[in-house]
């Protein structure tokens, strides 16, 4: 029996590709990547769905590193598609070398994306993976040219499929017939296809190009705004995200709150200047239940440092001002 490793998403098209393979016998393991920009919790809950073992790894520093300069560029937005595709199988193509598996596999389709999944961008991927020998699409499979998975007979390849174009209703078909009936929606799932999101990443990779994980993290943990171009200001919206800031709150962060009335937690990221510390002090205040006072105490804490600084809630309109979009 041979055995297969795929990218699992937890998508239907993965899914798919997944149970295509199991169905002829092949012995089908997963495997899900976590970073600051998806999760793998929908692998999850489809690798239990289908009956698979799941590997779950976080790629989170390589995949920024790449993030920072895809070979092949980006999407629409920030979602370097054909580099991200690329990279997975490298790193699920070691396994492959340390004997574990005899192939890998993938729920791509052909044409279902016009620029990641057109003929070319699966070659590219296939070259810049570096196993391309090793790396079977089985849903668009018998469109595809034979692979050396297929001449060795690791699969059937008159079982795989011949599936393309951007419409689900042949996958929807195909999940009926199968008995497969609880799967995502298309799309979804990359924060990197987000316009919203990407705009504050863009902002950040422009002024912090060193930036790490727990930088993008914060990212997503509140309001964002631009004090000058080496500091930011993260902005709670309540209770989960101030504590989330403050989880990921280190020694060269400053964390603001107002001393004497109830609001959100600000976090300082950064190299900033003394002069950045009362602008980012002013839209705490501006945010929390002192902001028709004329002055308000926030607190401000950087590692074992403790002060206070005292200063007027600022006007909504100059806020816009500094508020990354």
């Amino acid at each position: 029996m041979s055995k297969a490793l795929g990218l699992l998403s937890g998508g239907l098209d993965s899914m798919l590709a997944a149970m295509a393979l199991k169905r002829q016998g092949v012995d089908v393991t997963g495997i899900v990547y976590v970073t600051p920009f998806f999760g793998a919790e929908r692998a999850r809950i489809a690798a239990r769905q289908i009956g698979i073992p799941l590997i779950v790894k976080d790629i989170s520093d390589i995949h920024l590193e790449m993030l920072k300069a895809p070979r092949y560029g980006y999407g629409r937005n920030l979602n370097p598609c054909i580099d991200c595709h690329a990279m997975m199988f490298r790193i699920a193509g070691e396994m492959i070398k340390q004997g574990d598996f005899d192939f890998l596999f993938s729920g791509e389709v052909l044409g279902q994306r016009p620029m990641s999944q057109n003929a070319n961008a699966l070659k590219a991927v296939a070259k810049h993976a570096g196993c391309g020998d090793l790396i079977l699409r089985p849903l668009s499979a018998k469109l595809l040219p034979i692979t050396p998975v297929e001449e060795q007979g690791l699969v059937d390849r008159e079982q795989l499929l011949d599936i393309q174009g951007r419409s689900r209703r042949p996958q929807e078909a195909l999940a009926r017939e199968w008995g497969l009936k609880d799967y995502p929606s298309s799309g979804g799932g990359c924060l990197l296809t987000e316009k919203s999101f990407t705009n504050r990443l863009r902002d950040l990779l422009t002024h912090q190009p060193d930036c790490t994980p727990r930088d993008v993290e914060l990212l997503k943990a509140g309001r964002q705004y631009r004090l000058s171009p080496k500091a930011k200001l993260t902005l709670g919206r309540n209770l989960q995200t101030n504590e989330k800031i403050q989880e990921l709150a280190t020694s060269g962060h400053t964390l603001m709150r107002a001393a004497n009335f109830s609001g959100p937690t600000g976090l300082v990221s950064g190299q900033a200047a003394e002069q950045d510390i009362p602008v980012a002090a002013a839209i705490v205040a501006a945010y929390g239940k002192g902001q028709k006072e004329t002055q308000v105490k926030v607190l401000c804490t950087r590692g074992d440092e403790r002060w206070q600084v005292e200063v007027a809630p600022m006007g909504r309109e100059e806020i816009e001002e500094y508020l990354v979009p």
